[in-house]
């Protein structure tokens, strides 16, 4: 199995969650601004069923295709706010009214985006 370094995993998620139809995806690269994370991924869900189905479809496929399961995954449907913990990759899964409110991608604006 290929091991995917961090900019190769945050490209695979996206194109997961992308399939599965989550909306404003957005890879901001950390690797200058951050010690704790080199990506975050950032996408909206249509409901609290389609959170649960995109969390669950990063989890089944990066173990299939790449042996790669989560650290840790906090939060739940809900919460309208999943965040999945991949170590060098951290995948943040909101429903639009969260999204709105946290306002990740203006936390992080000064880290630049990958072209997806």
């Amino acid at each position: 199995m290929p091991t995917f370094d961090s900019e190769q995993l945050a490209r695979k998620c996206v194109e997961i969650i992308d399939a599965k139809n989550a909306t404003d995806i957005v890879a901001m690269d950390l690797r200058k601004v951050s010690s704790f994370t080199d990506f975050f991924v950032v996408a909206t869900g249509t409901s609290e069923p389609h959170l649960k189905a995109l969390a669950d479809d990063l989890d089944v496929r990066l173990k299939k295709e790449n042996e790669t399961r989560p650290l840790a995954v906090d939060g739940f449907p809900l919460s309208q706010w999943i965040v999945v913990d991949y170590g060098s990759v951290v995948v943040h899964l909101f429903h639009a009214s969260k999204r709105e409110i946290y306002q990740l991608e203006e936390l992080w604006n000064d880290a630049p985006r990958l072209k997806i």
